[in-house]
């Protein structure tokens, strides 16, 4: 890394700080007044405005609901606290010394009490708070926060036993993921969701989730779609959190000690999704085994001074030997039947562990900083031999017909053998310092990284297709693999990164403005790129009209490549690779509402990406092949709307809805027609292109018993292009659309406790039943392109097979809490 760029972010980090801190010196006979905003049920409310009364000074809560704000020195001064959902409070204070203060608003009336605290306003720089009740409420494949995710609007997926997302466009790459500001990983061999472990998020964990997608503030990077930003939560008591299902189980301790001044919080996980996997086509040994453990300590040495440890391990494997696979495919006047017997075996391991260590050190009543020293290590193993004789028949489709749906000819008869020894190791150290200073009307905030990454790998697969005893590929002479691919490096690079931003609070005649204006700073020893990356983002609304609120956000996104993009296609490194490019500009405006007595808010967001130095890519199942070249360009645009509010008092239920058109331009894609013309083919549809996708998630009861609920979660997404996995071109038709219905019944024998033997308290008590897939669709994720070998014409046929996902399954889960 050049000394030369690593100065000029230190620089900029010591200008920013120096002007600031100068900034608070420079004002003279000021009071400082700090203080917290709750509502009535003693919960911190983030983004709420602090503002002093008949002066243009002003601030908002951080996410814990705190403040600081600098006065003249005078006599009396009064304070107004609004905020979205809330009755707007003054309060007077004397201004004569330092003051602190215990703030508690009041529900609006047209909002009931305690569904703010699920809802809340979208805070600038188009992060959104989102609540996690509803998570545990919901019937869930994957066990993961992300479930609740892919529900929102901009976010799809089409597949049930993963965890990953795409947003606006983008690909799962493409999403940032921090828990308690550490950056998460995800292994990087997975090939399909039946391989995927359990996500590092711990649900039982989570104490609060921010998500956005897309225009987020400068201290999130370097991504070019969204960012999920996790808390875990501090425990207040002592507490034993245990459940179990047909697809795992967990146990979740909590509790303090020393005078509530040590905090720990610790999770253990295990889940096996063979019961899931045996509706697969594909039947065989299923022995699928993902295990995890995350703990969180927290020491308060004094009002000023703590230290946190946050630490995971995680042991995931995967072993299968496949027997035989039976498919029907294709339309009415034609359907077809592959069948497929199999031998060998496939054995995957994935092993990683986290450790972090963060110190708190607050300088004065309004200057915090933080030291966060982080170590990833991950260890993956994928190796397999296949070997299958694939039949396929044309079936009879008459009906009527003694025969229908029996085979009446064969189309194709061959086979196959797919060979793969891959592995990966991967060590990742780093260091951040994040500084955070309120001042009069500001609040600034800025941090400086350095990473080290290590990674080692050794990658080695091939297949071979034999076709009615006839290998393919064969040119007439030498008989050639279906494909092939290795490689064998070690990479060791370093990335520093600087960012400084300013929430900066006026008012401008009747009209409340929050914004927001950073940069960050990027630079990788791999290819010695250096990036600037400038994000603004404003939130106002008028004074006498609160239930409106309207935000705009414009940014430059910069995505360094970490791995998988690196290599070109013979398996080579790409030295020369640049970071891809997307330009954010968004605009969206959330209206509050009340109907039939009860809290709704509907909003609505337009937003369009531009697209430089593309790295193209193909998706199959959740693996993502790039072809490490910045090679296209292109755009993302579309329209998201929510609506989210209460059916029924109590329970909160949401409509998402979707529209969607990404396209890419490969600059160097062209080919000569018959009269010598050279042809550019110009913009195509990224596999990402999902044009329209919804999502439900309702919630109901009995109005005789609350304790017996109901929840059903709805997706739909149109179909994704189709990529040929051989050619990497683009098939002239897309997949099929996705839908999945699933719902969950749950009855809750007591929520106060009950207490057993001694001081052994039974505090809540549940039962659920969940109907994954209630419709049972056949939901297509990817294709098996089986190839038949050339006639007499010199013809050859290449079908797509559909791959489908699970079907109609039954849960039962258990859940209590001591």
């Amino acid at each position: 890394m050049s000394l030369k760029s690593l100065y000029s972010i230190v620089f900029i980090v010591l200008v920013i700080f120096i002007t600031d801190v100068s900034s608070l010196h420079a004002q003279a006979r000021r009071v400082t007044i700090l203080g917290t905003v709750k509502d009535t049920l003693n919960k911190p409310i983030p983004s709420a405005s602090v503002v002093v009364v008949g002066s243009p000074i002003g601030v908002s809560t951080d996410y814990e609901g705190r403040f600081s704000i600098s006065v003249v020195e005078a006599d009396t001064v009064v304070l107004r606290f609004s905020c979205l959902g809330f009755q707007t409070l003054e309060v007077g204070v004397r201004a004569d010394k330092a003051k602190s203060l215990e703030v508690a608003l009041k529900p609006s009336e047209e909002f009931i009490e305690g569904v703010y605290v699920r809802s809340l306003q979208r805070k600038v720089g188009n992060i959104e708070r989102i609540g996690i009740d509803e998570l545990y409420a919901s019937p869930n494949v994957s066990g993961g926060l992300e479930s609740l995710v892919k529900l929102l609007p901009g976010v799809s997926s089409s597949n049930e036993l993963s965890s990953q997302y795409s947003v606006r466009g983008g690909n799962f790459d493409e999403n940032l993921v921090y828990v308690n500001d550490v950056e998460v990983y995800r292994p990087f061999l997975i090939r399909s969701a039946q391989q995927e472990g359990l996500s590092f998020i711990n649900p039982d964990m989570v104490g609060s989730v921010e998500f956005s997608s897309g225009g987020f503030t400068a201290e999130f990077g370097d991504k070019m779609s969204s960012v999920l930003n996790v808390r875990y939560r501090e425990p207040k008591t002592n507490t034993l959190k245990v459940s179990a299902g047909l697809l795992g189980a967990s146990a979740t301790i909590e509790g303090t000690t020393r005078g509530n001044s040590i905090t720990y919080l610790s999770g253990f996980r295990y889940k096996t999704s063979r019961y899931m996997l045996n509706s697969l086509e594909t039947k065989g040994d299923y022995t699928p085994s993902f295990f995890d453990w995350q703990g969180v300590v927290n020491n308060r040495f004094s009002d000023r001074f703590s230290i946190g440890v946050l630490g995971n391990v995680a042991i995931n494997r995967f072993d299968f030997q496949p027997k035989e696979r039976e498919t029907r495919f294709g339309v009415f006047n034609n359907t077809l039947q592959l069948k497929i017997y199999y031998e060998g075996q496939e054995k995957d391991q994935y092993l990683s562990s986290m450790a972090a260590i963060m110190a708190r050190y607050r300088l004065t009543s309004n200057f915090t900083i933080k030291i966060i020293g982080s170590t990833y290590y991950s260890n993956e193993r994928e190796t397999y031999d296949l070997v299958g004789q694939y039949f396929l028949n044309e079936l009879d489709n008459s009906m009527g017909s003694k025969t229908y749906g029996d085979s009446l000819i064969n189309v194709g008869i061959g086979g196959f053998l797919d060979h793969a020894r891959n592995y990966i190791d991967l060590n990742i150290q780093s260091i951040n310092f994040i500084g955070d200073l309120l001042l009069a009307n500001s609040r600034t905030k800025w941090g400086a990284q350095l990473q080290r990454e290590t990674l080692s790998d050794e990658l080695l697969e091939w297949g071979l297709i034999d076709s009615s005893g006839y290998a393919i590929p064969y040119n007439g002479s030498q008989v050639g693999v279906d494909r092939f691919f290795g490689a064998a490096t070690t990479i060791e690079s370093y990335r520093a990164t600087g960012f400084a931003q300013s929430d900066i609070n006026f008012n401008l005649g009747k009209w409340e403005y929050k914004t927001n204006i950073g940069v960050r700073v990027t630079h990788w020893s791999f290819n010695h790129e250096l990036l600037l990356s400038p994000r603004l983002a404003i939130s106002f609304n008028h004074f006498e009209n609160r239930n409106v609120q309207y935000h705009l956000s414009f940014g430059y996104y910069y995505q360094p490549p970490f791995y998988r993009e690196l290599r070109l296609a013979d398996g080579e490194l790409n030295r020369d690779i640049k970071a891809q490019q997307s330009i954010h500009a968004l605009a969206g405006a959330e209206y509050y509402f009340t109907a039939w007595g009860r809290p709704f808010r509907m909003s609505l967001e337009l937003y369009n990406k531009w697209l430089n130095r593309l790295i193209p890519f193909a998706i199959d199942n959740v693996r993502i092949r790039y072809s490490g070249e910045n090679l296209a360009k292109g755009y993302a645009r579309g329209v998201d709307l929510k609506l989210n509010g209460e059916l029924v008092p109590g329970a909160e239920s949401w409509l998402s809805l979707s529209v969607l058109r990404t396209k890419e331009d490969n600059l160097y894609d062209f080919y000569i027609d018959d009269n010598g013309n050279t042809i550019y083919p110009g913009y195509y549809f990224r596999p990402t292109d999902q044009t329209f996708s919804m999502s439900l998630f309702v919630q109901d009861y009995l109005p005789s018993d609350k304790s017996f609920r109901v929840s059903l979660t709805g997706v739909y997404g149109s179909g994704l292009p189709m990529m040929d996995r051989v050619t990497n071109a683009q098939k002239s038709f897309r997949m099929p659309s996705y839908k999945r219905i699933d719902v969950g019944f749950t009855k809750i024998f007591f929520d106060q406790g009950r207490r057993l033997v001694g001081n052994v308290k039974l505090s809540d008590l549940s039962v659920g039943i969940d109907i994954f897939n209630l419709f049972n669709f056949n939901n297509t994720v990817s294709y098996l392109w089986v190839q038949t070998v050339a006639n007499q014409e010199g013809n050859s046929y290449r079908f797509a097979v559909p791959n489908y996902l699970t079907s109609r399954r039954i849960n039962v889960r258990l859940q209590m809490s001591f």
